[in-house]
């Protein structure tokens, strides 16, 4: 069966991952702009059972970000949170691809479709693990700022940049 058929049906239990970190610097750093979070989650679930959706953040300790958590939790979204590490020298660290991906393979056990919501090719082992248990994995991300290797591993990509005017909030 060619990989562009989409299998998709309503019966299907999904289970949603997104790095906010890596979408928001891919929406930023390829059309100046911050992502729409509920487009994203009504393409990842569609139409389908949603069990649970994930979105990974970063605490800063300004915490001017705290709006942005009220409003994915408002969406239905589960924030993980975790303070960014500043290390001596100034460089500045917050990442999630571990966390994210041991929740991946917990919830795997209660669903059948993983959608993985970054371009970050550290998840490619994942993906492929999560093949191998039998779920169908979905990567959704801003191609231009996407693996290439990660696109493939996929079951299915969804270029998010395909349609800014779906995916990305216009400007105030």
């Amino acid at each position: 069966m060619p990989a562009n058929i989409i299998m998709r049906h309503k019966n299907q239990r999904v289970a949603v991952f997104i790095d906010a970190q890596n979408m928001y610097h891919s929406a930023r750093s390829i059309f100046g702009a911050r992502v729409n979070f509920k487009s994203l989650l009504l393409t990842a679930v569609s139409g389908r059972q949603l069990i649970r959706a994930f979105g990974y953040v970063i605490s800063t300790k300004t915490g001017e970000e705290k709006p942005f958590f009220e409003a994915l939790l408002k969406l239905g979204i589960e924030t993980r949170a975790k303070d960014l590490q500043e290390f001596f020298g100034g460089s500045k660290k917050g990442d999630w691809d571990v966390g994210m991906a041991v929740d991946a393979i917990r919830t795997a056990e209660i669903v059948d479709v993983i959608v993985i919501a970054s371009g970050d090719g550290d998840f490619i082992p994942l993906v492929e693990y999560l093949k191998n248990q039998g779920r169908r994995v979905e990567v959704m991300a801003f191609g231009p700022s996407a693996s290439g290797k990660l696109r493939e591993a996929a079951d299915e990509f969804v270029d998010l940049a395909e349609e800014p005017q779906k995916y990305i909030l216009k400007q105030r």
